[in-house]
């Protein structure tokens, strides 16, 4: 039975499997990169496998390019040593189709795979020659939010940061001080014009890219690092620009099921492992089919055809509006209403919460009734149809194996973008009563009742990790899961931080409500499910 390998494609060995196996020349395609490389990709995870590397498999297979991306990854270097190198750089794409079926196609468009956590210097040294080649044009990014932060919560630069500040370019560790190093070493040399396009699923990403790449060439300039020639350079984006995206894939951990149907097709070889950083991640990567990725087309090198591969290739208003429509209305704060209701009333699975009759009418709600008023339409896409197939078709189906717990991790950071922007356009309307709002205040009175850790059977469950909670939880310290008396005012702390929110709930009148329907979620077994019930 065949493996993941080269050998096995060049000895034609899935000719008996329904493996679809790339046609164009794979040997080719890596020295050409390796002469010339274009596109470098920082974050090496299950998204860039399954969507990003696929854009470019899409171009070589139509002819349209001879060259691949070098994947890199500066914060979990297992994932090179373990996943891409024992398989050739090779993923095992599977498209989980709603109505079972899953499709198979092996994805060899990743040219390199470079280990740049320091582990490897001779990995650090071919990165530094790559961003010194005049033919590189674009730099991708996918590190979530959190890789682009150069301050904690307290507003102070993180211990990493602040030693990358204090040695300076020929010594960093955080990811952002490494690009700033890389790119002072393209302006050392070549100078060659550049885009760095961040591809994260987070608002304004390009311009969190560039603030904090900026800022560390500013904070290396008033420490004698880098010359103010360096900093116009790459503060000048005919120069070095950062273009914003949106992208849209639910992309879940590796499902168990998804490993037994490739041993069932022949394939073998296909184990989930965990690495030491806690990443749990396989040879495959399963993921919905629907995917969206729209780019601010600023690029001063060049770049690939991406629109030949379906990417939207637009100007940076039509991004924003886009991102706005699917983070502030059609998608996330559905995700983020599913994620706290199923960890209280014990759900694993999204699509599991859409058979429920609560849950799945509580997401049509919060979406078609409240943030569908103050919706954003880019032109680009629909929103009316975006939110259907959302409802409809992707959180219902049942082969997306997606987790509340996953999407759970770091709501924190997400509110104030998911419900923080609905409120603000409700307060900021002439037509429309912030007070009218109903499902918005009831997702953040469950999400302050998720912080109990205590489900709505009176079993204890562990929170998802996120930043806020040495913040939050404090406040709630006094709080107990079945006696609404312990609530008293100890939400209002958090309920006026504009951090969190985006804006004051107490200044603009909703923090009441949210108390009350947290209070009545605070009646001891049952309670969560009954407030749902009475407010739907």
């Amino acid at each position: 039975m065949p493996g993941l390998s080269l050998k096995e494609i060049n000895e034609n060995a899935y000719r008996d499997t329904s493996v679809n196996v790339p046609s164009f020349d794979i040997s080719r395609m890596r020295h050409e990169t390796f002469e010339a490389p274009c596109w470098v990709h920082f974050g090496a995870g299950n998204i860039f496998r399954i969507f990003i590397a696929r854009l470019q498999q899409t171009l070589l297979e139509k002819g349209l390019t001879t060259k691949g991306i070098i994947a890199v990854d500066t914060f979990d270097g297992e994932i090179i040593d373990r996943i891409y190198d024992p398989f050739d750089n090779l993923t095992m794409a599977a498209d989980l189709s709603a109505d079972g079926n899953i499709s198979f196609e092996i994805v060899a468009s990743v040219a390199e795979a470079l280990n740049a956590t320091g582990a490897r210097p001779e990995a650090d040294e071919r990165l530094r020659r790559i961003f010194c080649s005049p033919s590189l044009q674009m730099v991708s990014f996918t590190l979530t939010e959190k890789g682009y932060a150069l301050r904690g919560t307290n507003g102070e630069f993180l211990p990493v940061v602040k030693s990358d500040i204090k040695d300076g370019p020929s010594s960093c560790k955080h990811a952002m001080s490494r690009v700033c190093s890389l790119l002072l070493a393209r302006f050392n040399t070549s100078k060659g014009r550049i885009a760095l396009v961040s591809m994260d699923n987070c608002s304004h990403n390009g311009e969190k890219l560039r603030n904090a790449v900026l800022e560390i060439a500013n904070e290396w300039l008033w420490n004698g690092f880098v010359t103010k020639e360096f900093v116009s350079w790459v503060s000048d984006e005919s120069e070095v620009s950062f273009p914003w995206s949106m992208i849209d894939k639910i992309t879940p951990r590796p499902a168990s099921e998804v490993a037994e149907k490739l041993l069932e097709a022949g394939i073998t070889g296909m184990e989930p492992i965990t690495t030491s950083k806690g990443t749990f991640i396989a040879p495959f990567v399963n993921a919905e089919i629907p995917q969206y990725l729209v780019v601010e087309d600023r690029f001063p090198a060049g770049r690939p055809c991406l629109e030949e591969a379906g990417v939207y290739m637009t100007d940076r208003d039509t991004v924003n509006n886009a991102e706005k429509m699917k983070v502030t209305t059609c998608l996330n704060p559905l995700h983020t209403s599913l994620a706290v209701f199923g960890c209280l009333l014990g759900y694993t699975r999204i699509s599991d919460e859409m058979k429920d009759n609560e849950l799945s009418t509580l997401v049509r709600k919060l979406g078609y009734d409240e943030a569908m008023k103050v919706v954003i339409n880019p032109k680009i896409i629909s929103p009316s149809a975006f939110i259907d197939e959302v409802i409809n078709d992707r959180l219902p189906n049942p082969y997306i194996p997606d987790t509340p717990q996953r999407i759970a991790t770091d709501t924190s950071l997400k509110l104030p973008i998911r419900f923080g922007e609905t409120i603000k356009s409700y307060i900021a309307s002439d037509s429309l009563d912030v007070m009218s709002l109903t499902y918005v205040p009831l997702t953040i009175a469950g999400w302050l009742r998720y912080l109990l850790a205590v489900d709505d059977e009176g079993n204890s469950f562990e929170l998802s990790s996120d930043p806020m909670l040495d913040t939050i939880l404090p406040h709630l310290k006094d709080v107990v899961w079945n006696d609404p008396s312990t609530l008293g005012n100890s939400t209002d702390a958090i309920l006026s931080n504009d951090i969190i929110f985006g804006t004051d709930l107490v200044e603009c009148g909703l923090s009441e409500t949210i108390r009350e329907m947290l209070s009545e979620m605070l009646k001891g077994k049952g309670a969560v499910r009954s407030t749902l019930k009475h407010y739907l």
